[in-house]
């Protein structure tokens, strides 16, 4: 059985678009019982609310949807022990929004930055494109993966994870929460 968090904890899962991200946050969320808020699923609403547009306009509900994440996120924390976020959170931009909320909230933060090859990640936009599941306004056929968003991580206190998703998923999620779960759950001193 997993580690369950005894403090108030704020777990990241970052990386370029198709990097394995929401998977990985997926998975994590049910291992620890824990809410995510991911940035694509703020983002979906506000397409339906205010329409799809130009790469612009996708940026601009991008940027809404992070300050909405982060607007949240102090209350989730607040109900919580654990709260992930997920998002191609942007190295140089998202510092100190989540600086903010660890200080106002009083919690640690890991960051766990999921890992693809541009051709990987290529095929799986393309893949996205073609489901029809998969909200129309992503963009994703239209995604240059070498001007990817997300592909380090934020200048922030705290652990660092990497996850390649290309590699034996199973065996990189067992290695990720046996880390995690130390964090997740220090042992007492």
């Amino acid at each position: 059985m997993p580690a369950r968090c005894t403090e108030s904890r704020l777990l990241l899962i970052t990386g370029a678009p198709a990097s394995g991200k929401t998977r990985l946050a997926r998975a994590l969320a049910a291992r620890y019982g824990c809410p995510m808020c991911g940035k694509d699923e703020i983002k979906e609403i506000l397409f339906d609310a205010l329409g799809t547009g130009d790469a612009a306009w996708s940026r601009r509900l991008s940027d809404a949807s992070f300050a909405l994440l982060f607007r949240w996120a102090p209350q989730l924390l607040a109900a919580h022990r654990l709260v992930l976020l997920e998002g191609n959170f942007r190295a140089g931009q998202h510092e100190v929004p989540v600086r903010a909320l660890l200080e106002r909230s009083g919690t640690g933060a890991v960051q766990v930055l999921c890992l693809a090859q541009p051709a990987t990640r290529a095929a799986r936009l393309a893949a996205r494109a073609e489901d029809p599941g998969r909200h129309r306004g992503h963009r994703d056929r239209d995604f240059d993966v070498s001007a990817a968003d997300g592909e380090n991580f934020l200048d922030l206190p705290g652990a660092r994870l990497r996850f390649n998703s290309e590699a034996d998923w199973y065996g990189e999620f067992a290695a990720c929460g046996t880390e995690l779960d130390r964090w997740v759950s220090p042992p007492k001193v």
